[in-house]
């Protein structure tokens, strides 16, 4: 099963939060769960989810106005968030989505709506999370079958590689600094030196091949971009 991403379940009610945790993971997703919107706050930021399901009241800060909060920050103005709720009127409604949730869903619902919901928001946010194969400047993915060729010809990537590889092409054109990748790519970054991506990285354009692909930028750290090595 592809992995559909990494999700930030902000919701209080512990019954509902294991439930939809079990669903959510069962299609393939990476899921963090809090019933605060303190700490919802500070996780988007340390774990920078690919989708966040929030629960309109929860503990501490509301989940609307975590909403707002979020889409203030340049690091998580275009999260995905699809926002839940006991409140079916009209006008919860639309404020809700005026504080910039992408989408809504009133309680009671069924998990399978959720999920099948929460996979159609990053189809139009974030296409590339919903796809079974990436593509970028000659280089294809099938995240099915674990597979990469470039121009046709199959690559022999190592798992870290293929991780990191995958991370850039979601993410075409973005630099990310060095601990960003730690942190993304590494699944217990606490224990990997920062000089370790700068060896992965040789590894993986090794293994592309030329052109580089692979976007050194000075001071910032490494982007996948077409346009060549700067």
């Amino acid at each position: 099963m592809a992995n559909r991403g990494r999700l930030l379940l902000v919701e209080d009610d512990r019954s509902l939060a294991e439930l939809l945790t079990f669903h959510f993971e069962r299609e393939g997703y990476a899921v963090t769960r809090t019933g605060d919107g303190e700490e919802a706050l500070l996780l988007a930021e340390e774990i920078r989810p690919d989708l966040m399901i929030l629960d309109w009241m929860i503990e501490g800060i509301s989940g609307i106005e975590v909403c707002r909060r979020l889409r203030r920050r340049p690091s998580t103005a275009n999260l995905p968030i699809l926002m839940l709720t006991a409140r079916g009127e009209e006008d919860d409604r639309v404020r809700g989505l005026e504080t910039g949730a992408d989408d809504y869903i009133t309680k009671p619902f069924s998990p399978k709506e959720l999920v099948a919901r929460a996979a159609a928001v990053l189809r139009r946010v974030r296409p590339a999370l919903a796809a079974e194969t990436l593509d970028y400047a000659g280089l294809e993915m099938d995240l099915t079958a674990h597979r990469v060729k470039r121009d046709g010809k199959t690559l022999s990537l190592g798992p870290t590689e293929y991780r990191l590889l995958r991370h850039f092409l979601e993410n075409a054109g973005r630099v990310f600094s060095r601990q960003q990748l730690l942190e993304t790519v590494w699944p217990h970054s606490e224990e990997i030196e920062l000089r370790t991506v700068d060896v992965h990285i040789r590894r993986l354009r090794l293994a592309l091949g030329e052109p580089d692909l692979i976007r050194t930028v000075r001071s910032a750290g490494y982007a996948l971009d077409a346009e060549g090595t700067a």
